[in-house]
């Protein structure tokens, strides 16, 4: 008989890398009953500490919310990715305290003791907790919460760097076309993640991904049928451990619909594929000048809308968007008026209920990979506007390799000054509400694709299966 195992789980932090993580835990602990994870909770300084509201959580899982790191300069981090690296440096020491107090006591009986430590499964930003799991003599893994291409963009990139000695910003800063063996098009140097926009993420991007050559294997939020030509590079003898797509990993039993009620009760007395919605992510949103152009697309449209509009933080402070307590400020004069018959304008919205409803007919999005999969799954179509890390590189993917979007701008960078005129926002928002447009049909054929991948004898319910059977 098999002995009961224990994966400890560290997702890096943020509440889109926490969900994906909860949802592979689930999915995990589902299939094997001699699993047990603990999930280390990492907080951000401007987070609430997490609390597990999901009450489909069986009693195999558990959550540690580790003690606060000290972070210098927290408010002022130029980049994501180098913040979120040193963040996970800074929380060594309580991972590793965490870690000693799951390990069975030696003296302990067979039936009484805790569950063997199997190993690591570390978030991408999290690859140096690895110098922990060796220190505990166990093999580490990696949970890649984006997708498969963003994973073969940086082997690749890695390659030339390490055995071309290429240095990679030349390429990044051109405004060329690159050849990425796992893209089938060109791939413009516009689009590439923020992460390589200045040599000092590059660097560090590359380092952090370098590490994950030293795992034993590498699970990625995503399915065969999406990413074919980006999985199959990736198999194809690639330096890089064996590659798990073990997706659609989604929360659609949001545990915060009934706080959305009165939306969806709105959205009840729309018709069928007659409603666009905008939402733009845990950290999107946009300066004054921006919400302007996009109420006035939204208006000249004549669409039903549903738009979640967030405030943006004091500037220069790294924190998450808010709520606005008045939207009159932001919004053109008499806007909501004039749409109260067609559109709401919400705050925080329900999204994975909201796109599920059968009055969403398109999403105005940012491509996060979450919102991506929550889309493909419902079968809604794309409008492409991504904002920041990986996303510009899911919009390219979905636009022009897949097909599975139109585009509003997918060179678009949160940080720029550039204002996406309202024409061009208003091209997007008919192009993704066509009702019998090609984008649309794929969107739907992908939709089942992404169900059958899941279930007995589908693609990543067998990939799930192959990381079990070797743990």
């Amino acid at each position: 008989m098999k002995r009961p195992a224990q994966l400890v789980f560290v997702p890096a932090p943020g509440i889109g890398h926490i969900v994906s993580t909860v949802e592979m835990a689930k999915q995990l602990v589902a299939r094997d009953d001699q699993l047990f994870i603990t999930v280390l909770v990492m907080k951000l300084p401007y987070d609430q500490p997490f609390t597990n509201t999901d009450s489909s959580i069986s009693h195999s899982i558990n959550f540690v919310n580790l003690p606060e790191a000290q972070l210098d300069k927290q408010d002022t981090v130029p980049n994501p990715g180098s913040f979120f690296r040193m963040f996970v440096e800074n929380h060594k020491t309580h991972v590793r305290d965490a870690v000693i107090n799951l390990l069975p006591e030696s003296d302990q009986s067979e039936s009484t003791s805790k569950p063997r430590l199997a190993g690591f499964v570390l978030d991408m930003f999290s690859a140096s907790l690895i110098d922990v799991a060796n220190e505990f003599e166990v093999p580490s893994y990696v949970f890649f919460t984006s997708n498969s291409s963003t994973l073969a963009l940086l082997s690749h990139f890695q390659s030339l760097r390490d055995e071309g000695g290429i240095d990679i910003t030349e390429l990044t800063s051109s405004t060329a076309e690159l050849a990425v063996p796992s893209f089938i098009n060109p791939y413009p140097a516009a689009v590439l993640p923020g992460s390589f926009l200045d040599k000092e993420s590059t660097k560090s991007t590359l380092n952090n991904a370098s590490r994950f050559k030293q795992t034993k294997g590498i699970l990625v939020n995503t399915f065969l049928e999406l990413e074919s030509h980006a999985l199959h590079y990736l198999d194809s003898g690639v330096k890089i451990p064996p590659v798990y797509p073990v997706g659609p990993l989604l929360n659609l039993k949001s545990s915060q619909e009934d706080k959305g009620s009165d939306i969806l009760r709105w959205l009840d007395d729309q018709p069928p594929l007659s409603v666009v919605f905008l939402c733009f992510g845990s950290m999107g949103s946009f300066g004054d000048a921006q919400v302007k152009e996009i109420a006035c697309a939204l208006e000249y449209s004549g669409h039903r809308f549903l738009w979640s509009l967030r405030q943006p933080p004091p500037k220069g402070k790294r924190a998450i968007p808010s709520d606005y307590a008045d939207l009159q400020t932001v919004l053109p004069e008499g806007f909501l008026d004039r749409t109260a018959t067609v559109g709401k304008v919400i705050g925080w919205a329900p999204q994975a209920a909201i796109l599920g409803h059968p009055a969403i007919g398109g999403f105005v999005s940012h491509c996060g990979w979450n919102s991506t999969l929550e889309s493909i799954w419902n079968g809604v179509p794309i409008a492409a506007w991504p904002m920041y890390a990986e996303q510009n590189l899911n919009a390219f993917q979905l636009v022009v390799e897949l097909g599975l979007a139109v585009e509003i701008k997918m060179d678009y960078r949160k940080d720029s000054d550039v204002v996406v005129s309202a024409e061009d926002i208003e091209r997007g928002i008919r192009q993704v509400m066509e009702l019998d447009s090609d984008v649309r049909k794929r969107v739907k054929e992908m939709s089942e694709k992404s169900k059958k991948a899941l279930v007995d004898g589908g693609s990543s319910y067998s990939s799930l299966r192959r990381f079990i059977d070797q743990i």
